[in-house]
């Protein structure tokens, strides 16, 4: 038990850690960009590498934070439906999704892994001037999408779990009450 123990707190120190990451780039990009329309339309000046890294960065936020929003249930739903089901069909349901989440992001992971060591392998570069290796630009598809389906892995045993348990609850098939629905 006490690996599986080290690797949850891993793997959480390294969610936690890319938020982190994510919101100094997300500083950065709105201090630079506030640089650029300065330098641009008051001086006449503009920079010449603040768009290609404001693209990259908004690359970058979605994959290094998705894990942690996927954790924390931040994600938007269309839960109308899902709110009439009874407790235990919810928390199958739920089950079902994940584990398709998880395959849909092992998938992004293997191309991603893929892509990367081909543009790394053929040193291949950003046409811009700052001339990026574009295997760096594409490593965080397959970073942030394994995390997303490891996110998703205990996010679908988890349900499951409670899908077992609901089970041998005899008020389990009970539709929830308006009480206990999320606004």
């Amino acid at each position: 038990m006490k690996i599986i123990d080290r690797l949850e707190w891993a793997y959480e120190w390294v969610i936690r850690t890319f938020v982190f990451l994510a919101g100094i780039l997300l500083i950065f990009l709105m201090l630079s960009v506030g640089l650029e329309v300065c330098l641009r339309y008051f001086f006449g000046r503009p920079t010449s590498w603040v768009v290609d890294i404001a693209g990259y960065i908004l690359l970058y936020i979605p994959f290094l934070v998705g894990a942690w929003v996927l954790k924390n249930e931040g994600h938007v739903k269309m839960d109308l439906f899902f709110n009439s089901l009874n407790r235990k069909t919810q928390y199958l349901l739920n089950g079902v999704t994940s584990i398709v989440g998880a395959m849909i992001c092992f998938v992004l992971t293997f191309y991603g892994v893929k892509v990367s060591l081909y543009l790394a392998d053929m040193d291949y570069r950003t046409p811009t001037i700052l001339m990026l290796p574009k295997s760096l630009i594409i490593a965080v598809i397959f970073v942030g999408s394994l995390l997303m389906a490891l996110q998703f892995i205990i996010r679908a045993r988890a349900s499951l779990r409670l899908w077992k348990a609901a089970g041998r609850d005899p008020g389990a098939f009970e539709a929830p009450g308006p009480a206990s629905r999320k606004r």
